[in-house]
């Protein structure tokens, strides 16, 4: 090389060149440049690398060579390194000075964090953080009461371990409808960070750090739904980031109960989800449980899960004992708060009876005619198929309960969707009984992925779009139906007969107000507006007496339904029933579980508003 070029590559270094005590983005990482010196091949640069999960490590890199670099100097990275450090004895000093002061930190009586947190303190909610304090290793069951505000005291006992240096890396599983709560609540409240973990946050990081590195290595606060611990995807590296026990890990357990084995025997069967967290619960140093309902009714389903909790105190099947309990549990009722303290209004439950229909309403005459077919149904079953594959025959009839005692527009649709499969169950006898009058045989179906119940706010097929979720319905009862068990024996023209007066009436009334609707309706025109409309049997009809004050009183109306044809048919009839009210178009709004987050803060803060600001 001619001394020009040496002279061009060791001469005054570019302005594009980092300074050190700048912090730079380079390989995907986060970096403090410590020095940059000239070479014969460009500026040479040392690099300390700030990011969780590969903090201290150093590289030196030619800047000029590498790509994708980017100098962070933004007002909050400039600040980072650019005085420089501290004489490390004007440090010690410092640090001394912080211990000293911080009695908190080993005082089990003195807190910290319920003072720098953004939140209402009440004084019962300090209660688990005592418990929690007294602990050599946080194993705590907060099993208060809904509404009482689990996540509060979680947020209290976290915050509080992070200050005393107890804790470093925080898992927060919870229910997949719950992870967007817990996300703002720590965030709004207490000032945490946390990183949701599913499927998108793992294909960015490797997109960043390549296959190689581990997910959960990377930040040391994750939100997951408990969904997914059952999946070796997420499960597998959450083990090896954990080891045999990581120290300073904390693991908060949300609707916790749903990790109790099942209980319907005399005997405590694991679940996927058992199995998961008896597996993983162990490697975290602590451990947070919340729960509403922690017992189920069965002692050995509560003691394994107590066990889950905390293996020294609680052991399977043996009997759970008040005073190892006391220890380690939080359980209070909103009826004990509200004698002592006041601040919760009281629930009252009234059953509103709907009584004097007339003999051939379709509230009545369907039940009457589905317990029928569910009798021939029976007899088709019973000398056929075994005790299991009869139990899965009538599961479609379960299903079709639920749903009429939906809505009858529920009930149309899967009965829709029962007969068709049926359809095919016929034919099928029909050809086996010509080929060979003796031969009994069973419509293969994968029932056991069929779902006859409505998806809760913990189940993942809540988050699925109307449409979606509908399909996966329809595809559940085909699946049930397809195992029916053929039988020559079958009375085919009474199943037929009954499924045809079934459809018939369903389809004549899933479009018209029911008793149900009337009543709702009535309730809604005197306590919210006189001008809404009170539907007959047959529907709307119009006014012929003058009209009613358009105008609403102050009073909003919550309706929970479970099953997605029911809340548009209520939004069908409510929706004609308030058409000529004030402001009718923006009155009703449907909140599931696939609703955008945005629009769910949009909706809540409407609600909660003034109503004369905010029709909703």
């Amino acid at each position: 090389m001619n001394t020009a070029a040496c002279d061009m590559l060791t001469g005054p270094l570019p302005d594009t060149l980092p300074a050190p005590g700048q912090v730079v983005r380079c390989r995907t990482r986060t970096w403090l440049v410590e020095s940059v010196e000239p070479s014969p091949h460009g500026a040479k640069v040392a690099l300390a690398c700030i990011d969780d999960d590969a903090q201290g490590d150093v590289l030196e890199v030619i800047w000029d060579l590498e790509l994708d670099t980017e100098i962070l100097d933004r007002q909050v990275w400039k600040q980072i390194g650019g005085k420089g450090f501290d004489d490390p004895r004007l440090f010690s000093a410092f640090v001394r000075t912080l211990r000293w002061h911080c009695v908190t930190a080993t005082d089990p009586r003195l807190f910290q964090s319920p003072f720098r947190a953004g939140i209402r303190l009440d004084a019962y909610q300090l209660e688990p953080l005592r418990k929690a304090l007294l602990l050599p290793r946080v194993n705590l069951f907060i099993a208060d009461d809904v509404g009482l505000g689990k996540t509060i005291e979680a947020g209290l006992i976290a915050s509080e371990l992070l200050l005393r240096r107890r804790v470093k890396d925080i898992v927060v599983v919870c229910p997949p409808s719950m992870v967007p709560q817990w996300r703002d609540e720590l965030e709004a409240r207490f000032g945490l960070l946390f990183e949701t973990l599913d499927r998108q946050a793992m294909e960015r990081i490797r997109q960043e750090r390549g296959w190689a590195v581990n997910p959960w290595a990377t930040h040391p606060r994750w939100l997951v739904s408990s969904r997914l611990l059952i999946d070796e995807t997420y499960a597998g590296p959450l083990r090896d980031w954990l080891g045999t026990l990581r120290p300073g890990s904390l693991l908060i357990f949300d609707e916790a109960h749903h990790a109790a084995p099942s209980s319907d025997n005399r005997y405590a069967i694991d679940s996927r989800i058992t199995r998961a967290v008896r597996d993983l619960a162990p490697r975290f140093e602590h451990r947070l449980f919340l729960s509403a309902t922690p017992h189920n009714g069965h002692s050995n389903s509560f003691s394994a899960l107590l066990e889950i909790l905390d293996p020294q105190r609680f052991t399977r099947g043996v009997k759970v004992r008040v005073k190892d309990l006391d220890p380690v549990m939080v359980r209070r009722l909103k009826e004990d708060i509200r004698k002592r303290v006041g601040g919760f209004p009281e629930r009252v439950v009234k059953q509103v009876d709907i009584d004097g229909l007339p003999t051939d309403a379709p509230e009545l005459e369907l039940p009457r005619l589905l317990d029928e077919y569910r009798e021939v149904r029976r007899r088709r079953v019973a000398s056929s198929a075994t005790r299991r594959q009869q139990a899965e025959a009538m599961l479609v009839v379960g299903g079709l309960q639920y749903r009429l005692l939906s809505s009858i527009e529920a009930f149309a649709r899967t009965l829709a969707a029962h007969r068709r499969s049926m359809e095919k169950v016929w034919s099928a006898e029909q050809s086996s009984s010509k080929s060979d009058g003796q031969t009994r045989l069973m419509i293969s179906g994968d029932t056991r992925a069929a779902a006859v119940s409505a998806p809760d706010a913990d189940d993942d097929r809540a988050e699925l779009p109307p449409e979606e979720l509908a399909a996966l319905e329809d595809d559940s009862v085909a699946a049930l139906t397809a195992a029916t068990p053929a039988s020559t024996e079958a009375d085919v023209n009474r199943e037929r007969a009954l499924l045809d007066k079934l459809t018939a009436l369903a389809e004549d009334h899933r479009h018209r107000p029911d008793a149900r609707i009337r009543a709702l309706v009535g309730w809604l025109q005197q306590n919210c507006c006189p001008a809404i409309h009170v539907p007959s049997r047959s529907g709307f009809q119009p006014d012929t007496a003058p009209a009613p004050s358009p105008d609403w009183s102050g009073t909003r109306v919550l309706i929970f339904t479970e099953w997605e044809d029911t809340a548009r048919y209520l939004q069908q009839m409510l929706s004609s029933a308030i058409s000529d009210t004030a402001h009718a178009d923006r009155r009703i709004a449907i909140y599931r579980g696939s609703t955008p987050a945005d629009r769910r803060e949009e909706m809540k803060k409407a609600f909660n508003s003034d109503p004369a600001k905010e029709p909703l």
